[in-house]
């Protein structure tokens, strides 16, 4: 059976002992989600808004857990200020996955714009980041980016590209 970019995640996930991960539902994310919620290793579910599934990841570092974000490029438009006041101030080295959208035949003008956004705010906060768009390199960049993050204690942002996922399928 081929690897998949899902199940590449979730073992680097359980190498790094990253056992919460908090979501917002996204049908791209759908494969990894549900692995993560099969797999008795991890404790994950849905949150309301990227703010909050960032905050209770944040919570749980304090208390000793490490954890993760899932959330698709729009509602990664929401967490600037949390980012900048809560994970920066406090050196909470909270990872972030992100499914791409707004690129390659996006309809979503919305999507579009907040694509166009979401690198240069990650640079203006010095947030590491890094847009995987080959299952051969997923691995690499999630482990040695974990590696640093929890090192350096500072966030990581892991962008899927379509180019790993297939992206979001439209309807014609």
């Amino acid at each position: 059976m081929a690897e998949t970019w899902h199940g590449i995640v979730r073992d680097v996930l359980k190498r790094h002992d990253v056992r919460l991960v908090t979501y917002v539902p996204d049908n791209v994310l759908r494969p990894l989600i549900e692995g993560v919620e099969a797999d008795a290793f991890f404790t994950a579910f849905a949150c309301t808004r990227e703010e909050e599934a960032l905050g209770i990841v944040t919570g749980a570092w304090m208390g000793g857990t490490r954890g993760i974000v899932l959330m698709q490029t729009s509602g990664f438009a929401t967490l600037s200020n949390v980012i900048a006041s809560l994970a920066l101030p406090f050196r909470v080295p909270v990872a972030m996955m992100v499914s791409e959208r707004g690129t390659l035949g996006e309809f979503n003008i919305g999507q579009s714009l907040v694509a166009k956004t979401m690198r240069p705010v990650l640079d203006a906060l010095a947030i590491e980041h890094h847009t995987m768009t080959r299952l051969d390199e997923t691995d690499f960049i999630l482990d040695r980016s974990l590696v640093q993050a929890y090192a350096t204690m500072a966030p990581v942002c892991f962008i899927l590209s379509p180019l790993l996922t297939g992206g979001k399928v439209f309807s014609k």
